[in-house]
């Protein structure tokens, strides 16, 4: 134990002196680049003003809402039938699913969060809600990735298929993560009695319990998400400008010899080494790299499914930033984006070779202006319907728990 406690120290100062020698570098780097740091942080600010702030921040307050009035309470209750056995979690994470499914990145960390610091589960319900419900949206699929940067939109539905079945399979290998510090059994964790009425009964509870006024509530939901929006738009800024540093000063030419190597081992173009290495930071950069690399277009979408999954690394700062005041590691999460990543690789090969790309039909069109940018008129289409997206989940969801709900009560009325 003794040794053990030295080898932690001393790992410990070894990671605290290589963080800080990594930050001088950085920071002396940007002084001797300062045009290309500035560029970069303007092209990050416009990304998140632009982009993330108009399509996220209504999404936090909502959700700050909708937990103050009971209403996921409400959700959780009645879909706890479905998430309890096949993910192991409670039901409320339907809802951060179909929020994120709805919104992308990084809106389940916030739910999860919130989950947590409100004790709607767990700290090893939200590792294992975490790890599967971290998702690209939709549109950013269809949209930006297969008509902006393949010119391809029949190739929309490959790649959110792959992303969506991946992460699904995540999910349910995360369910055995951690057993032995689960409070509940998947059996007790359901109680009898009629479902529709406990799912009132817990709304009204949660909102009694919560106390707040409406406008109160309304306030504190628009402070919160005013400071995670914020919080947010510095690790895209602060990560744009480390891409670039990173990039100038020769550290990725290091890295794409080192991936150049793996992509052979396993039959793939080295010319995708640069996407990975691009991925490995940021998934819009990686992903456009993916789409504009020589190599055969089977690999490149394979690997823009890898980078979508895998997210990037200023994904991952930001909810390490979101979660961790609640108790949340951040290791099985980095473990699940890894998962995810291999997962959505393979799973497009299998797609991909198996029928080749999903029709036309099945795509969703965007409006690209020329040059690449996305117009004004897409985003607000795009916001629209990821709330339809979110509702169309969540009901399907609620379908679904119902129908399993009502199954398990016919096969406990058969076995008596």
């Amino acid at each position: 134990m003794g040794l053990w406690g030295k080898g932690r120290r001393y790992r410990s100062r070894l990671l605290t002196f290589f963080m800080a020698l990594a930050t001088v570098f950085v920071t002396v780097a940007m002084v001797q680049y300062p045009k290309d740091a500035f560029d970069s942080a303007i092209m990050g600010l416009n990304l998140w003003w632009n982009v993330v702030f108009p399509a996220l921040l209504p999404f936090f307050i909502l959700s700050e809402i909708l937990m103050g009035l009971g209403v996921v309470h409400f959700i959780g209750v009645l879909l706890e039938p479905l998430m309890r056995p096949v993910f192991n979690v409670p039901g409320v994470g339907a809802f951060a699913l179909s929020m994120g499914l709805a919104s992308g990145y990084p809106m389940d960390a916030v739910i999860t969060s919130k989950f947590r610091k409100n004790r709607l589960c767990t700290a090893v319900e939200a590792e294992r809600l975490l790890s599967f419900t971290n998702t690209a949206d939709p549109l950013f699929m269809f949209g930006a990735v297969a008509v902006g940067m393949f010119a391809m939109p029949e190739l929309g539905a490959t790649i959110a298929l792959a992303h969506y079945l991946s992460s699904f399979l995540v999910g349910i290998v995360f369910r055995f993560h951690a057993r032995g510090r689960d409070r509940l059994t998947p059996e007790e964790a359901t109680p009898p009695g009629n479902i529709i009425i406990r799912a009132f009964r817990a709304l009204y509870n949660a909102r009694q319990e919560d106390k707040r006024s409406m406008g109160q509530l309304l306030g504190d939901a628009v402070k919160s998400s005013m400071n995670t929006i914020l919080l947010i738009g510095g690790f895209i800024i602060v990560f744009s400008v480390f891409l670039r540093i990173v990039s100038v000063i020769g550290v990725t030419a290091v890295l794409e010899t080192a991936f150049a190597w793996v992509l052979g081992a396993v039959g793939f173009s080295t010319n995708l080494a640069p996407s990975l290495v691009s991925g490995l930071f940021e998934i819009d950069i990686g992903a456009m790299a993916a789409a504009q690399a020589n190599a055969p277009l089977v690999e490149k979408v394979a690997m823009a499914s890898a980078i979508i999954a895998w997210s990037g690394l200023c994904v991952h700062g930001q909810v390490a930033s979101i979660v961790i005041e609640s108790g949340i590691r951040i290791a099985p999460y980095i473990f699940g984006r890894l998962l995810h990543a291999v997962l959505a690789a393979l799973i497009t090969l299998l797609l991909m070779d198996s029928g080749g790309i999903f029709p036309t039909a099945l795509s969703v069109p965007a409006a690209v202006m020329p040059g690449g940018g996305w117009s004004p008129v897409f985003w607000l289409t795009r916001f629209e319907q990821m709330g339809y997206v979110a509702l169309l989940c969540t009901t399907l969801l609620i379908a679904l728990s119902l129908a399993w709900h009502i199954g398990r009560g016919v096969r406990l009325m058969i076995k008596k």
